[in-house]
């Protein structure tokens, strides 16, 4: 069991070094995280990507496929992150008028949270959005990367 003291940061050693942490001694819980973030655009881009006539593409599918490939490989991103088996992701990239908002889910049966996944998956949709858009519009701001919320029930059989 881990004895650590509550104050000290949990991806650390004892000397303060990076360190992954052990969830061997955790029970397995049905886990889920979701996310948000935003990327605002001029007039022009949300028209071109309304009315789907972006040179790269459908923006909005495109970004949400990028942001389930990207939860599925966040261990390989993100280094202290444990590899999950993932049972569900969701993506979903909304366009208003002044910007496209997106939203994460990530679900898995496991040890430790998915809330790395969801943020990456939120993180990774945006910048898609951004690269199809970035010869159109030079003014794009990506904000508001926020984890919105996180759970975990113990599984009875």
């Amino acid at each position: 069991m881990n004895n650590q003291d509550p104050h000290q940061l949990s991806h650390t050693d004892q000397k303060g070094k990076a360190n992954m942490v052990d969830v061997s001694d955790k029970g397995t819980q049905d886990r889920m995280a979701r996310a948000t973030g935003m990327i605002s655009l001029n007039a022009e881009t949300v028209a071109l990507i309304r009315d789907n006539q972006m040179k790269k593409g459908d923006v909005l599918t495109v970004a949400e496929i990028a942001g389930i490939q990207a939860a599925k490989q966040t261990p390989f991103l993100i280094p202290l992150c444990h590899p999950l088996q993932l049972t569900k992701v969701d993506v979903k990239a909304e366009l208003s008028d002044q910007c496209v908002t997106v939203y994460s889910m990530a679900r898995c049966i496991g040890q430790t949270g998915v809330e790395m996944e969801a943020l990456t998956a939120a993180s990774v949709a945006l910048l898609t959005i951004y690269d199809m858009c970035k010869a159109v519009d030079k003014k794009m701001v990506i904000s508001d990367i926020t984890l919105i919320e996180k759970t975990k029930h113990d599984i009875i059989a």
